[in-house]
């Protein structure tokens, strides 16, 4: 390949990514081929696998963009805060708007599920627990009564939050702000209760 086409083919791959993103999160990845990308793309579904090996690498390329932009929006979030309340409360507002907001990406990261891409599974498992180390950090901090069960506490919150896809509506009575508030004041109260 010569660096012309070499980087003709380097220019098109946030095209590729981003179609890629938008097909994964309105199909699913079984519903989603690699002609159907590379048509999108205005590409032969061959010059694909000039970035991609298998459809499987490019699912785990656009999980690696949406967990880095979600990733990015929470350590922000938290950057410039000392207490450990205000931090994970803070963390579930970017995480709100990160996956609440109309983002094919992370969109894919919260729709597809890993055990759904056995060939993927693993790498997508690894840069979920990788997000997710951001969460386990922040309730590492949190001055929760001796033998809190911190595990229980952080899978109940992240689920919590990632279920507000299916009930969240844009125009409701609450926006990610207040959402995240009231889940950190409850799970707070009930700490409270149980020191």
């Amino acid at each position: 390949m010569t660096a012309a086409q070499k980087s003709h083919t380097d220019s098109r791959l946030p095209l590729v990514l981003d179609q890629a993103a938008r097909l994964f999160r309105t199909r699913g990845f079984e519903g989603t081929s690699v002609r159907d990308i590379a048509r999108a793309v205005g590409m032969l579904p061959g010059s694909l696998y000039c970035h991609f090996a298998t459809k499987e690498e490019l699912l785990t390329a656009v999980y690696i963009k949406g967990v880095e932009q979600i990733s990015r929006a929470v350590q922000s979030a938290v950057a410039r805060l000392a207490d450990p309340w205000d931090r994970l409360e803070a963390a579930c507002v970017a995480h709100l708007e990160s996956i609440l907001r109309d983002d094919d990406y992370a969109q894919v990261v919260i729709r597809v599920r890993p055990a759904d891409v056995a060939l993927a599974n693993q790498n997508l498992i690894d840069l979920r627990n990788r997000y997710e180390k951001l969460f386990i950090d922040l309730v590492k901090a949190l001055p929760l009564p001796r033998g809190a069960d911190r595990r229980a506490f952080r899978l109940m919150l992240i689920g919590a939050l990632n279920s507000s896809q299916t009930w969240y509506r844009p125009d409701g009575r609450y926006k990610p702000r207040a959402i995240a508030h009231k889940f950190i004041t409850l799970l707070r109260q009930g700490q409270e209760v149980l020191a």
